[in-house]
């Protein structure tokens, strides 16, 4: 590669070695089947136990859902995709400004996912922001495009009162107080990856992400809607999860696994690239702030299993998660009773 980052506005026709996956790890795309009963919760339903025992359903057997009137306005989303689309676009030098491989920063640009520690590099580059509090983080965001950061600040906002709003609703499936997750997370942290995947010369040897859970508490992600590329990994498959237009796609992250004792689940999830297109999605995740306990809830450990965790900080799981590959046997695994 002549560039650090992919999104240089070279068209390459062979993908470059380091992005080569090896045989058995490679994503397979002829085998993966469409998802087509992926679950689909209307927030506006005025019946509100149906929407938790829905919420319910989906954690359970799914580990994802997607959401409409999910009362995020339109408008806020058509104007962060767009933006994102500008930055992508700006010109080489420009990006490189504020390129990093060091994941210790709060804004960066960078590609793949962690370019010091991989062997083998996924086919994406990242746009990188810590989102809360704003006033602490906005000052570093990007200042081109020139609305940028009124833009992100906006949809940031409007994110983050959706994911409080779910994580009552999966309280609640939990036969818990509504409150009773966010209390255990805390003042809670919130980033985002603006993601951008390049045309690929051969989708099917690399990744834009390998198969992964989330370290986090919860993800909201908006899809492009032009391009599909997210599968989720369930009944020992991959399933590819189309777009539904003016949804949220909300994975639960390894955070709530454990405060479920294991009821719920954090779906393993992957992004493949597309031969012809370039596709964008926007990943926002909320995380327990760093000493916050994760540990079931007493209702949850009664029986015959106990607690399947045993209990730790956000700050030693989250140590651990980066200190490995991406696509390692699930983390959760080593904080096992």
């Amino acid at each position: 590669m002549d560039t650090k980052v992919l999104s240089s506005g070279i068209r390459y026709s062979n993908l470059p070695e380091s992005f080569i996956r090896p045989e058995s790890e490679r994503p397979r795309l002829s085998e993966v089947l469409a998802c087509d009963n992926v679950p689909i919760v209307d927030l506006g339903c005025e019946d509100g136990a149906q929407v938790v025992q829905q919420i319910g359903y989906a954690c359970s057997n799914y580990g994802f859902f997607q959401v409409i009137n999910h009362k995020v306005p339109d408008e806020v989303v058509a104007d962060m995709l767009l933006v994102a689309s500008e930055f992508f676009k700006l010109p080489l030098e420009e990006k490189l400004k504020i390129y990093s491989d060091d994941p210790t920063k709060t804004m960066r640009l960078s590609t793949s996912f962690n370019m010091k520690k991989e062997k083998v590099h996924n086919w994406r580059d990242y746009l990188r922001l810590h989102c809360y509090p704003l006033d602490k983080y906005i000052s570093e965001w990007p200042s081109d495009p020139p609305l940028f950061k009124e833009i992100v600040s906006r949809y940031c906002i409007e994110v983050r009162k959706l994911g409080f709003r779910l994580q009552e609703l999966i309280s609640e499936s939990l036969g818990l107080p509504k409150d009773h997750i966010r209390n255990v997370l805390g003042e809670q942290g919130q980033h985002m990856a603006v993601n951008y995947y390049p045309p690929c010369p051969q989708p099917d040897l690399t990744y834009g992400l390998p198969g992964h859970t989330d370290p986090n508490a919860l993800t909201i992600l908006l899809q492009d809607l032009q391009v599909a590329g997210l599968q989720v990994f369930k009944d020992g498959k991959w399933l590819a999860v189309n777009p539904h237009p003016n949804a949220f796609v909300i994975n639960l992250g390894d955070q709530l696994q454990a405060l479920s004792n294991g009821r719920y689940k954090s779906v393993w999830h992957r992004a493949i690239v597309n031969a012809d297109r370039e596709r964008m999605s926007i990943a926002s995740f909320l995380c327990p702030c760093d000493d916050a306990l994760i540990s079931p809830a007493k209702p949850l450990t009664e029986g015959e299993s106990g607690a399947v965790y045993r209990d730790f900080t956000y700050a030693e799981y989250y140590k651990k998660f980066w200190s490995r590959n991406l696509d390692q046997e699930h983390c959760l695994e080593l904080f096992k009773n």
